[in-house]
């Protein structure tokens, strides 16, 4: 399972949404969206600022976070951003890799 942080901002659609049907309605749908996925929801928050929501979820792979994004963009109430994310184990195998890649000027 890859690990992935969900950001939604909801639309207009989205935040009446939210007020009709209140928060608890909201967690249900994405895990329940999630959970059709083959993934889990590690935790919902509701937030203040730029991004309306945070999601960290664990999917099988990028193309099912990729539907789950699609799903909910293509829904009309929020939009999504994703960022994958990596543990300490991961990162020191990325470190360890060697490419062939040259800085420009070099």
């Amino acid at each position: 399972m890859a690990k992935f942080l969900l950001e939604v901002n909801y639309t207009l659609d989205g935040a009446r949404g939210l007020k009709s049907e209140g928060g608890s309605a909201r967690v249900a749908a994405a895990t329940a969206l999630i959970e059709g996925l083959g993934g889990t929801v590690d935790c919902f928050y509701f937030a203040f600022g730029e991004t309306d929501v945070y999601l960290i979820v664990d999917l099988p792979d990028a193309t099912s976070v990729a539907a789950a994004a699609l799903a909910v963009n293509a829904g009309g109430g929020a939009t999504t951003k994703t960022v994958v994310l990596m543990t300490a184990a991961e990162a020191d195998v990325a470190a360890s890799m060697t490419t062939s890649y040259r800085p420009p000027g070099s």
